[in-house]
């Protein structure tokens, strides 16, 4: 026997039995972005290796260390492990800049890191986000917030909480980023390689380790005063005062975390994280914030921009499983060919239908069908003889049996069985039938 050939480590399948939680993810997206206008975007899985060194940042650990990169012909890929750099790129090459602000994009769909597989993580994971370009106000701000929460709450996610910092621009962070080096520079030796690395590259992205002894060395008396220092200058201090103004407003319970500086380079001004307490100490499940550098960056004209991600791996997680979906009918039959017949003429009247193909007995058909459906069509050669249908009700053990010429009959006499017997589940589908499909 040959060797089986199993997932590989960082990946996973996508069983049926979870699509339906996928499918309540990828139906919120759509309902709630469009309603905010919204366009969905759909990119491609792999970009030039430049794409993301120069949009996401050459000091970040995705660069560095988590890349899928690969050689074709001479010129460096990549898979892409995010999307705002690939939605940018998009955004330039086709000339968006050209439409009136904001332009508002969303997508779905895998990501890859190469990284430690954990819980809610893998190597193939898949994200939900948002893009909008062109708006500088911190409105723009305060509705990327507000949507990301309005997405998690359709969902039912419970215990959220939200915090908010300002990274400032990039003139204002000098300042602090200098003042931050010579306070941690007699520490130096106590910090892990990664921040020893980053130390002279981009110092602020030393707050983000999660390392247990360089938070430690973060908490002392002298750094927490360079931290909890408004650095800030006037412009980035109003916008982001603005913004408070506009959540208070709004209704937006949040904090400010100083610490908050997110792991991408090429964010500026507002950063922000939606957090779920029921996921432990990787609890975030949510993270964005404005970049208003990086369309210029990366070959485009200069253009505010801002938004956020989720990994719809972490929302799974939270989400209750759900039941799987029954069948509307299952038409159980020694006679496939009638079966398959009948089954074809339900499914173009939109019912949700099906009938056995494997040749079980009568008996074993019935057991399927109280299963996987709502209702069975008993269709023996009694039936087919006399043009009759049998329809029975799964849910309540009663059956009916009438003539069937076409099947608006089906309509009528279903219509009556169901009302008679107290089922209010298949009425909303009744009024999608239509008449005139003769057996």
């Amino acid at each position: 026997m040959a060797q089986i050939i199993k997932v590989q480590k960082g990946t996973k399948d996508i069983l049926p039995q979870d699509m339906a939680v996928w499918h309540k993810m990828e139906a919120a997206a759509l309902e709630i972005f469009t309603r905010a206008g919204y366009k969905e975007i759909r990119t491609p899985i792999f970009e030039a290796t430049e794409l993301f060194q120069r949009g996401v940042g050459d000091t970040t650990d995705i660069v560095n260390k988590e890349m899928y990169t690969f050689e074709k012909s001479e010129r460096s890929l990549t898979l892409r492990p995010e999307n705002t750099a690939g939605v940018v790129r998009s955004y330039i090459e086709n000339g968006m800049h050209r439409l009136s602000a904001p332009v508002k994009l969303w997508y779905k769909g895998p990501m890859f890191r190469y990284e430690r597989p954990q819980a809610g993580r893998q190597r193939q994971f898949h994200q939900v986000g948002v893009e909008m370009f062109g708006i500088e106000d911190p409105s723009a701000d305060a509705e990327a917030i507000l949507l990301a929460l309005n997405y998690l709450k359709k969902l039912g996610l419970p215990n959220l909480s939200v915090e908010l910092n300002t990274l400032g621009c990039a003139n204002c962070r000098k300042e602090f980023r200098a003042l931050l080096i010579e306070t941690l520079r007699p520490h130096y030796d106590k910090l892990c390689d990664d921040c020893k690395e980053r130390f002279e590259k981009n110092p602020l992205r030393l707050l983000d380790c999660k390392v247990e002894s360089c938070k430690e060395i973060f908490a002392l008396p002298e750094v927490q005063q360079v931290i909890q220092s408004d650095y800030t200058c006037p412009d980035c201090s109003l916008h982001f005062e603005r913004l408070k103004n506009y959540l208070d407003n709004l209704g937006v319970n949040y904090t400010v975390n100083k610490l908050l500086v997110r792991g991408l380079d090429y964010y500026n001004r507002t950063v922000f994280e939606i957090k779920s307490e029921n996921l432990g100490s990787q609890n975030a499940v949510c993270g964005g914030g404005r970049y208003d550098t990086l369309v210029s960056n990366l070959g485009g004209e200069s253009t505010p921009a801002i938004g956020w991600a989720m990994g719809m791996e972490r929302l799974a997680a939270l989400l209750p499983q759900s039941e799987e979906e029954k069948l509307d009918v299952y038409v159980v039959s020694d006679n496939k060919l009638e079966a398959i017949k009948l089954t074809e003429r339900l499914r173009a009247l939109n019912y949700n239908v099906d009938f056995d193909m494997a040749g079980k007995k009568f008996s074993k058909q019935l057991e399927k069908a109280a299963k996987s459906a709502h209702f069975a069509i008993i269709l023996g050669e009694y039936e087919i003889n006399g043009e009759y249908l049998t329809l029975k009700n799964l849910d309540t053990s009663t059956q009916t049996q009438f003539p069937l010429v076409n099947l608006s009959d089906f309509e009528t006499h279903t219509y009556k069985f169901i009302s008679t017997n107290s089922s209010e589940w298949l009425q909303s589908k009744l009024s999608m039938l239509a008449s005139g499909f003769v057996m």
